[in-house]
């Protein structure tokens, strides 16, 4: 899975890893990806985790705001 290899070095807390991996799934999973190695999941990752940087805590919230990101792009 994309997202645990760009945060498993990170000094994130257990609590934030897991936002994030929420986040991510649920972004995954709203956009229709459902192919892990499809290069996009790198893209929404990077997007999860700089968004989930910002102190947003709710994965729903975070996994909105890289949709509409993504969608800008």
């Amino acid at each position: 899975m994309t997202i645990h290899r760009l945060i498993q070095n990170s000094p994130l807390e257990p609590d934030d890893i897991h936002r994030l991996v929420t986040a991510y799934e649920q972004t995954l999973r709203t956009l229709g990806i459902s192919d892990r190695s499809d290069p996009v999941t790198l893209m929404v990752a990077k997007t999860v985790i700089e968004i989930g940087q910002t102190g947003i805590r709710d994965p729903a919230q975070i996994s909105q705001l890289a949709i509409k990101a993504i969608g800008d792009v």
